[in-house]
Formats: C-alpha cells, structure tokens, sequence
C-alpha cells in the first residue's frame, strides 16, 4: 500500500503542509515514521480521511492546483467493477470526482483504494450556476 508524506497528503488535501501536521497531531488522521524517521500516512487512511474532511469542509485554501485547466490531482476513494464497466472515485481536496471507464483501463493503471491518481475533465457541455 502507498503511503504518503504529511506534504503530499496536504497537496492531495487541498491544505497547507501546517495544517495537514496540525491534524496528525490532533490525531484526526494516522501517522508512522518511515526509516528516515519521516512522518507517514497510509493511502487508505488518507482516504478515508479526505472523505471525512470533504464532507466537514475541513480545507483551509482554495485554488488551482495544477496551471493545467480541469486537472484534479488527488486519492482515488473508491473503485467499483463489473463486469465490462467500471467506476472510480477521486477525492481532490474538497471535490469528489466520479468517472465511468472500462474495467480493462482500471486494471491496466492498477487503480485501487489509497493511490494518488488525476482526474483530467474534457467537456463541451459545462453547466454554472451563481452563487
């Protein structure tokens, strides 16, 4: 299982790295020293957790994290597969992105509960609505 450094898991959290160790400290996500005595957070834990943080509105900043436009970097929650189908959820920061593709193409990138992942969005219809 990937494990993730308290910086990535802030990046893939939509926080600042303070905020992400203010929350290992309170304990509200687990944490374990790798060799190097760096503070690490297994890919399922994280997982859970920015699902959790979504849905507390736990983030700190907001913002672009790529110059690249509709690329959303972050942990894949959830993968469900049938039989020709499939479907992946990724939690980027406070955004829950839920994508259709083929069984074949999950296997191909192993995607699983805990990895870091890009969803990348191409639309030609997009819907706004004001705030």
């Amino acid at each position: 299982m990937q494990s993730y450094t308290i910086g990535q898991a802030a990046r893939l959290l939509g926080v600042s790295p303070d905020t992400a160790r203010r929350w290992a400290d309170a304990g509200r996500v687990a944490t374990h020293r790798d060799e190097a005595g760096r503070r690490l957070i297994d890919g399922r834990d994280l997982a859970a957790f920015s699902i959790e943080v979504s849905q507390g509105g736990g983030g700190e900043e907001d913002g672009s994290y790529t110059t690249a436009r509709n690329a959303f970097p972050g942990i894949v929650t959830a993968v469900k597969l049938g039989d020709v189908a499939a479907q992946v959820e990724i939690q980027a920061g406070p955004h829950r992105i839920v994508s259709l593709l083929t069984r074949e193409a999950v296997e191909e990138l192993g995607l699983e509960v805990g990895m870091q992942a890009t969803a990348r969005v191409k639309s030609t219809s997009v819907h706004i609505d004001r705030a």
